[in-house]
């Protein structure tokens, strides 16, 4: 709600300080006056685009203030904290705008500096203006939708559809990363496959290097050692054959010295008995030695596979531990990491068709929400046509037709606000086409229509904005004034109404008077805001009965009009 406003040298207004009331506040006075000034000083203050010419003649600048009280669960307050600029919720919130000669100007609220887009949204939060020349907030398409939801209380229709359509674009954005990484995770898949499929072939085992390592030294020097007990077994090979063609000559020798007549104990006979006796030791000994180098080479348990296959596991090992960046030790850890891997990389597959399955199943979710939605709003769509066009023929407007239509939106412009677009349509005349309200309806009509609508839409949506409307009786009178008067008094009880007004019908349904008027000589005109008592009211609505000359007689009506 307004509840003041604070005018410095804007146009013909020097300095003027309004206290702004609940319910429906009229302003009146001659043609030319000033009334649409304070409007265009609060517009100033709201962030409607302003030009220099709103400075008065002869000020370096012009500035308007407006104080307004927003209960704490308004939309205005959220759009303050995602501006960054502090208020408290439940205070006042006082919008001020200064405008420069030159055109330039500043932007405040609560005397924190702010960009003049921020204060016209925020504006847009709180006033409503329906005019001859225009209409802002109401007759938006873009505001449509919500009017409706507003009206059939879609709440919780709204945030299933919401909750539905966010859900359905997270499975959407889930979906789109795993496809998007199929093809990386394919390769690495395949790679990883053929890396664990050698490390399932190798099957290695903790400690197997040291061990190998160890039976391939071992082994080595097995082998060196039979080479050499073979190289012996070479070398004494020869030996016993001549060592007993020795001992057999020496025998003969020995044999033919005692025919020759040496005697048994002769010294030649000893020597050669005693040389025969040494070889034959030495025959016994040499095929004691032969034996032993036998033995000794069958005692090693050697087969030179054994060496082979040690050393080809051994450097098999090592290969996949330098193709892996490791040591042989860490051979088995990295096998049951690559095999989880590979699991995780096969069950990537199953996480895709999954997610697609998801996403799916999302989108029917949202689609039948939104449908659901529809159907609501095609059923409040035609209770609400048929309650605005019930008000419009005591606006004067009883050729007139009005419809609201629902348009399917395209896949890709759907949203968490359901599939259709809502739009409000006239048609004039009979037989003629429905349009757009802003093209098919004249000034006078398309302030009027606003009014079927606000009423028609009275008590539902929330908390309503303040609305104003310049000059909405444009072009009645009588019964039609009689009707808008009671239908903005209607929807003053349940927000706040400012209207200009010339018509007396209008006015006399008024909580809040004003009266407009000039003062001054011609070359310092001022305009004069008087807030008027219900004595002065009633003299002000006999002038706009009667005119010129007030007679006893509008004084009257205007008593009859007031307590009507």
């Amino acid at each position: 709600m307004l509840t003041g406003l604070w005018i410095r040298d804007v146009v013909l207004i020097e300095s003027l300080d309004l206290a702004v009331g609940p319910g429906l506040t009229v302003l009146t006075g001659e043609t030319g006056a000033g009334k649409s000034i304070l409007l265009d000083a609060l517009g100033l203050a709201a962030g409607v685009r302003a030009e220099a010419g709103l400075v008065r003649r002869g000020a370096a600048q012009a500035s308007a203030a407006a104080a307004f009280s927003p209960p704490p669960g308004h939309a205005v307050w959220s759009l303050l904290e995602a501006r960054g600029l502090s208020a408290v919720p439940g205070e006042d919130l006082i919008l001020r705008r200064v405008l420069s000669a030159d055109g330039r100007s500043r932007a405040f609220v609560n005397d924190q500096p702010a960009s003049v887009g921020a204060l016209r949204e925020i504006g847009a939060l709180l006033v409503e203006v329906h005019g001859q020349h225009e209409t802002v907030g109401l007759l938006d398409a873009r505001t449509h939708r919500d009017l409706l939801d507003a009206y059939g209380g879609h709440g919780a229709l709204l945030r299933a559809t919401g909750e539905a359509w966010r859900a359905w674009r997270e499975a959407e954005a889930a979906l789109e990363t795993l496809s998007r990484d199929a093809a990386s995770v394919a390769s690495e898949a395949e790679e990883a496959g053929l890396m664990l499929a050698e490390l399932d072939r190798l099957a290695p085992e903790a400690g197997e290097e040291a061990a190998l390592a160890e039976t391939r030294a071992v082994l080595g020097a097995a082998e060196k050692a039979l080479a050499d007990i073979n190289q012996a077994g070479e070398a004494l090979e020869g030996l016993p054959p001549r060592l007993a063609a020795a001992i057999r000559a020496l025998g003969l020798a020995r044999s033919r010295a005692l025919q020759a007549g040496a005697g048994a104990e002769g010294p030649a006979v000893r020597r050669l008995a005693e040389a025969e006796a040494a070889l034959d030791a030495v025959f016994s000994g040499l095929q004691e030695a032969e034996a032993a180098v036998e033995a000794a080479a069958s005692a090693f348990d050697f087969r030179p596979d054994d060496l082979e296959r040690a050393e080809e596991r051994l450097f098999a090992l090592r290969a996949a531990a330098r193709k892996l960046g490791c040591a042989v030790e860490e051979l088995p850890v990295r096998r049951q990491a690559l095999a989880d891997r590979l699991a995780r990389l096969e069950s990537g597959e199953a996480e895709l068709v999954a997610a697609r399955r998801a996403a799916a199943e999302a989108q029917t979710r949202y689609i039948e929400a939104a449908a659901a939605l529809t159907a609501a709003r095609t059923a409040a769509a035609e209770t609400l046509s048929r309650a605005v066009e019930a008000e419009l023929p005591p606006l004067k407007l009883e050729r007139a037709r009005f419809r609201v239509t629902l348009e399917p939106l395209a896949p890709d412009r759907a949203g968490p606000g359901g599939c259709d677009r809502v739009v409000f349509q006239v048609a004039t005349n009979p037989g003629a086409p429905f349009g757009d309200l802003t093209t098919v309806a004249s000034g006078g009509e398309l302030a009027r229509f606003a009014l079927a609508l606000k009423a028609s839409l009275a008590g539902r949506g929330g908390e309503p904005p303040l609305m104003i409307f310049d000059e909405v009786d444009q072009g009645v009178g009588g019964a039609v004034a009689d009707a808008v008067g009671l239908r903005l008094r209607r929807l003053a009880t349940e927000g706040q109404v400012l209207v200009v007004t010339h018509s007396p019908q209008v006015a006399a349904r008024a909580t809040a008077h004003w009266r407009i008027a000039k003062a001054g000589e011609a070359e310092d005109l001022r305009t004069r805001v008087e807030p008027l008592d219900p004595a002065a009211r009633e003299e002000e609505i006999a002038r706009m009965l009667a005119g010129a000359e007030v007679t006893d007689e509008a004084r009257a009506a205007a008593r009859a009009l007031m307590h009507a």
